[in-house]
């Protein structure tokens, strides 16, 4: 019992920790096959940097796939990630360290698999960096994709000032 107890805890931790993850909008939902299944593409806007969206894909098993395999509770951890200038750039409080900071979170199983995207800033080559990447609470996944925005010769604004 001490066990269930601990990863419901955890589970409801990992959902209060997401909380300020930026939002996505389904913008596109193109069927695979003929059991359902879907790749779904989402548009995410950076919650600190104005004037960027990201356009996420992942695939969504359908039921009929979920009785055929047996796999119930997850979804495959392959994903894209796009990310283009959308109007003017204007950059608040970002984590300027290398590990970045996440932008997005969401489920791809019951509790132990989630579709991350994570900010990170490129200050040598002036560049945003999106990081998209399946996070496993048992095993990592190798599969990631990567999408970038220059700055470079861009009106950008800082909230904070640029990094030096």
């Amino acid at each position: 019992m001490s066990r269930l107890r601990n990863l419901l805890l955890a589970a409801f931790s990992f959902s209060v920790l997401s909380a300020g993850a930026a939002s996505a909008e389904v913008v596109g939902k193109v069927g695979v096959d003929w059991i359902g299944n879907d790749i779904i593409v989402d548009a995410v806007s950076d919650p600190e940097v104005k004037g960027v969206t990201c356009h996420v894909t992942y695939f969504d098993r359908s039921l009929i796939d979920r009785f055929k395999n047996g796999n119930w509770f997850e979804d495959p951890s392959n994903n894209s990630i796009a990310c283009r200038q959308t109007g003017p750039i204007e950059i608040g409080n970002i984590d300027l360290s290398k590990d970045g900071s996440e932008v997005f979170r969401q489920g791809m199983s019951l509790i132990w698999k989630t579709l991350v995207v994570n900010r990170i800033y490129d200050k040598t080559n002036d560049t945003l960096i999106y990081l998209a990447h399946s996070r496993e609470l048992t095993d990592g996944s190798a599969k990631m994709s990567i999408s970038t925005i220059p700055l470079y010769g861009q009106s950008v604004v800082w909230k904070n000032g640029k990094p030096q």
